[in-house]
């Protein structure tokens, strides 16, 4: 039998981009208990004078998220922003049509911006192309953006919010591709309003980043002539397109689910041909770049999601979509985002799905804690030390095939150096099950780097979970990595996922 290895070359001349921070973006939507009991519960002991958890907070802070995209999500194509400004006393109840919840409205873009402050993070803004159009996306746009004079800023102004928010990125509306979406288009019908949508926002402030919804998933028939048909009608006026994907394990193949990110890495690859074609039939000069802007591993919750919203509609902040996450999620979660990183000359912003809650990485007791899900730990470790450029790496490793996947990498990895810290940081996950793997990396064109830390996220059961009483699932630092004439060798122990940090000494 073949002994399996890894073998890989890392030099600061094959760069591939520098990374855009909004990489490590996330979601908050007002779903389930993301909102409500999640970021905001006013009776929590740990709730601030504006009714914020800052158990919460502290958690997404450590996170260092850089973005995140709000309100929705399906929740936004039934939208009414002007429900959620104002006195809150004043504020309407609403049947909210994608979860079949009750929407109160006691949260809505004013309180959130506020809380984004809090905790570091810019927005990412959703403008409802469902049931709504360009005349209120551009009402939301000034009522959020514009200085003072007008009716809508003055009305921000009345609200109690002298400074306008400047929120730069904003997305035009929400899978629109899907049947499940309300007001959901086809692709000739989305590309119109998309781009009268865009044309009147980009008058308004020119200096936004707009994002075209692509196809909600590859499974979709219409894919990828949906971002073919769409993008000529928005490429002159949008500046990225949109990907969703979700992967579960639901049969408990579970190397079959750890090669599906090989599935992401068809989807981005396919998604910038179809940008690619768009800008040569245009004679274009401008890329159309990536917003991987929902993503994570779903499927836990399903079956209890269907039967609360159909036999149990209407409830505010219902128990929705809380996977509790395993070991083995979190190792695609990790591979993933290794695949980002691999494109990040294209894809510029991702949003983990979601925050908190729902299906996130962060969970709250109503009158307890908040705690880390398995899934946090390789997210933290990406957003903290996937900072800087990454390197285009040369990996030779042992392969093995799944039910769906041929010529699998036992081990997939990428390197990020940041230039400003002199540091340089190797992500890697061993997809074998039984067995350690020899990984061994030329740093050479490092010259004077030394070890930092080897971070290792492992466990014998793949099934472990964490709750608010025990961490199974959490990172530990091992001794046994090795750097020696800009060698590294060590052994990624099975199933792992691997943070290896050097610096210059």
């Amino acid at each position: 039998m073949t002994k399996k290895y890894a073998k890989m070359v890392v030099d600061k001349d094959f760069r591939i981009a520098e990374i855009d921070k909004r990489m490590y973006g996330s979601f908050i939507e007002h779903l389930g208990r993301a909102v409500y009991e999640g970021i905001y519960q006013p009776d929590h002991p740990s709730a601030d004078k504006d009714g914020f958890r800052k158990d919460v907070m502290e958690l997404v802070k450590e996170l260092n998220v850089p973005i995140i995209r709000y309100p929705g999500g399906n929740f936004v194509s039934n939208y009414y922003w002007e429900d959620g400004v104002g006195p809150v006393d004043e504020r309407p109840k609403r049947l909210e049509l994608a979860w079949r919840s009750l929407e109160t409205n006691e949260v809505g873009l004013n309180e959130f911006a506020k809380w984004s402050k809090l905790v570091g993070s810019d927005m990412m803004m959703a403008v409802n192309l469902g049931t709504r159009g360009v005349g209120d996306a551009c009402n939301l746009l000034e009522y959020c953006n514009h200085e003072a004079g007008t009716k809508y800023s003055d009305l921000r102004i009345k609200h109690g919010y002298k400074e306008p928010h400047k929120i730069k990125t904003w997305c035009l509306g929400n899978e629109m591709d899907g049947p499940w979406q309300v007001g959901s288009k086809t692709p000739a019908e989305y590309g119109r309003i998309a781009y009268e949508a865009a044309k009147a926002m980009k008058l308004i402030d020119p200096d936004i980043e707009l994002v075209s919804c692509g196809s909600s998933s590859t499974s979709m028939k219409t894919f990828p002539e949906w971002e073919a048909t769409t993008l000529e009608h928005t490429y002159e006026h949008v500046d990225y397109v949109s990907l969703h994907q979700y992967f579960g394990n639901a049969d408990g193949d579970t190397p079959n689910f750890l090669a599906k990110s090989m599935e992401t890495e068809h989807f981005i690859k396919t998604v910038i041909s179809t940008c690619d074609y768009v800008k040569a039939k245009k004679r274009g000069k401008k890329n159309i770049n990536l917003s991987f802007d929902e993503w994570n591993v779903w499927y836990h919750s399903h079956q209890a999601d269907d039967n609360t919203m159909k036999r149990e509609p209407w409830q505010k902040a219902p128990a929705l979509l809380e996977d509790i996450y395993n070991f083995e999620d979190a190792l695609v979660v990790g591979l993933m985002l290794i695949t980002f990183m691999k494109h990040a000359d294209r894809v510029k912003m991702a949003c983990l799905a979601q925050l908190v809650n729902v299906i996130a990485p962060i969970m709250t007791q109503v009158d307890g804690p908040a705690w880390k899900q398995t899934i946090y730990y390789p997210y933290l470790h990406a957003s903290k030390y996937g900072r800087g450029i990454a390197l285009q790496p040369v990996l030779y490793s042992t392969k093995h095939d799944t039910k769906e996947y041929t010529d699998v990498f036992d081990v997939d990895s990428v390197a990020v150096y940041n230039e400003e810290a002199e540091e340089v940081t190797i992500f890697a996950v061993n997809r074998d099950l039984a067995d350690s793997i020899e990984f061994t990396c030329d740093i050479r064109s490092f010259e004077g780097y030394g070890l930092i830390e080897h971070i290792v996220l492992t466990n014998d059961d793949l099934l472990a979970s964490n709750s608010a009483i025990k961490q199974a699932v959490a990172p530990v630092t091992v001794n046994d990595t090795f750097l020696d004439n800009g060698i590294i060798k060590t052994n990624l122990r099975k199933a792992s996922w691997n943070v290896i940090r050097l610096g210059k000494k």
